[in-house]
């Protein structure tokens, strides 16, 4: 029996793939369905063709309650889109001295990671006392191993990057040979420069303290910008989660003639043709914004050609979606047929859901490197996971192989 992918399980999570066309994107548009997937009994699921770009579904009329579209990921696929000569190179799967570890942050995400690679995540004890301090014990020895710690510091961010802290030292305290942390979204990201006078660099101040506890390594996840990569004095594996996102555009039935990506600003400019690059090299817009204060944009115009066309709109997170909203406001006053948000990192912050499903988004795409509480499932809402990704990268660095590679 299929179980939500937003609550635990055992079984082994599964995406099917079908043949597609030469070019990514066949035939007319159409309103997707709600559904809710979860973790298939592999004697159930039927593997197709592996050149596909085609998630298998289940049968929306099963899970009411608008639960939000969750395609579920072969346990041993990765997205087409990262399919190359030099990714099938054979990578060593040895787990001997490999060790995973969960933080309470995002744990089912954690458990699918485990899932993909075939481990059981150690035993640890959390707990937090009545003062609000954070208590890390690890249950079983670490003694001489590679250790993969992943939190990612969501919010609650400083709880969860203080919890993540404790743990490293704590396997440091344990004599781990080696500490990875595995951080799908990283927190503080946008604090990367200063803006005004008497500012400070957040970013780098966090990953100062990632480094000092501890940290031998860093495995993170779409980070606001390149350059937060050189604020840690330690190994940086910076994994981007296009791809996935990718995969299942592929298998929208939208003309790739009718589509063109628009980037929400001008800084992600470069993150939105790259996007554009993979699907079928299609047309660039952008929306020109004037930021009054944190948190608050104000769109003023847009550069490019939208009308009649399905527009898709990239960025690597959400947190108020007021940039995203008035763009995509600005995007149908332009002519747009059907605007699609598409997003690594969900952290939704109020008012955010009340501007995503207010009815200007055909579909809201994310991952689940944030865990989505269901008080924020919307029609909308649709969560693919990284976790095939996330275990990959884990393999090759444990293995010494190339990380780069995947991408290329």
């Amino acid at each position: 029996m299929a179980t939500s992918l937003l609550q635990p399980s055992s079984s082994s999570s599964t995406m099917a793939f079908s043949s597609s066309s030469s070019s990514l994107f066949t035939g007319t548009s159409h309103a997707p369905t709600l559904r809710t997937l979860g973790f298939v009994d592999n004697s159930r699921v039927r593997i197709l063709a592996p050149c596909s770009v085609k998630c298998d579904m289940s049968d929306s009329s099963n899970f009411p309650n608008w639960k939000p579209t969750i395609p579920v990921l072969n346990e041993r696929t990765l997205p087409k889109f990262l399919e190359s000569a030099r990714a099938e190179k054979t990578v060593s799967r040895n787990s001997n001295r490999l060790k995973l570890f969960s933080g309470t942050a995002n744990p089912v995400l954690s458990q699918e990671i485990a899932r993909y690679m075939g481990l059981e995540l150690g035993k640890i004890s959390i707990k937090r006392f009545a003062d609000g301090e954070i208590y890390v014990q690890l249950q079983e020895s670490v003694r001489g191993c590679n250790v993969y710690l992943i939190q990612p510091t969501c919010p609650p961010a400083n709880e969860n990057l203080m919890e993540l802290k404790i743990m490293i030292d704590a396997c440091r305290r344990a004599s781990a040979k080696n500490i990875t942390a595995v951080i799908p979204y990283f927190g503080y990201a946008r604090a990367d420069r200063k803006t005004q006078g008497r500012e400070s660099i957040a970013a780098k101040l966090v990953a100062n303290l990632i480094t000092k506890a501890g940290a031998d390594r860093v495995l993170a996840c779409d980070l606001h910008s390149g350059q937060s990569m050189g604020y840690f004095d330690i190994p940086v594996d910076h994994v981007h989660c296009q791809p996935v996102i990718l995969d299942y555009l592929a298998s929208k039935t939208i003309s790739s003639s009718d589509l063109v990506v628009v980037s929400p600003d001008v800084g992600g400019v470069a993150r939105a043709r790259a996007f554009a690059k993979k699907l079928s090299d299609a047309p660039l817009a952008i929306v020109d914004k004037r930021r009054h204060g944190h948190n608050v944009a104000e769109v003023m115009n847009l550069i490019g050609d939208v009308k009649g066309k399905v527009a898709v709109m990239v960025d690597d997170m959400i947190d108020t979606a007021g940039t995203i909203a008035k763009g995509a406001a600005l995007l149908h006053e332009e002519g747009a047929r059907e605007v699609y948000a598409c997003c690594t990192h969900a952290v939704f912050s109020p008012p955010a859901i009340e501007r995503l499903s207010s009815g200007l988004f055909q579909e809201v795409i994310i991952t689940n490197t944030i865990p989505v509480t269901e008080k924020n499932y919307f029609p909308q809402l649709t969560i693919l996971t990284v976790a095939n990704l996330l275990g990959e990268t884990i393999w090759r660095i444990h293995d010494d192989s190339s990380v780069s590679s995947i991408f290329q």
